[in-house]
């Protein structure tokens, strides 16, 4: 996969994002009863939880969200700045092998 982010703690993260929700939030995911089990044993293997996981995960998906946006945006700026700076020099009246050629 991808490089391994640091944890997260949610309070930065609301501030970071502008998330107003400050607490934790319960949910309902509809899972395989199979698909539980297969992750409750990895969880135990990791010396986690089934929740620990899936808090993780989305933790994760939210950092690598935001840090998107946050490229994205200074490659915008770049990109400005780059317009910025182009300016017209005219039409080209020489040949490459005129550079070249000997007096």
């Amino acid at each position: 996969m991808g490089q391994a982010l640091p944890p997260v703690n949610l309070w930065s993260l609301a501030r970071i994002t502008g998330f107003p929700y400050y607490g934790y939030m319960n949910i309902t995911l509809s899972l395989d009863d199979e698909l539980v089990k297969k992750v409750r044993k990895i969880a135990v293997e990791r010396d986690s939880t089934l929740t620990g996981m899936v808090r993780d995960y989305l933790e994760r998906m939210a950092v690598e969200d935001a840090a998107s946006g946050r490229r994205r945006r200074e490659r915008e700026a770049l990109e400005r700045t780059f317009e910025s700076f182009r300016f017209k020099v005219g039409k080209r009246t020489w040949k490459r092998a005129d550079l070249y050629a000997r007096s």
